[in-house]
């Protein structure tokens, strides 16, 4: 599945990859996942890119 919305990514799935500029930034399966939440993806992103998510808003909007 593909998604911008970061909560949903978290909750479908077992596995969440994240790419920037086409190349994998984060890719982050099993207990490690399980326990992280949007922010946590955020900060993690940030720490391997050097740079931050942009349209958090949208990023971190719930889908309904």
């Amino acid at each position: 599945m593909v998604t911008h919305q970061m909560q949903q990514a978290l909750e479908v799935g077992d596995r969440t990859i994240m790419m920037n500029d086409g190349h994998i930034a984060i890719d982050i399966k099993g207990e490690q996942r399980a326990n992280m939440s949007v922010y946590d993806l955020m900060e993690c992103f940030h720490a391997n890119t050097g740079s931050d998510l942009e349209d958090d808003h949208i990023l971190l909007a719930k889908q309904v």
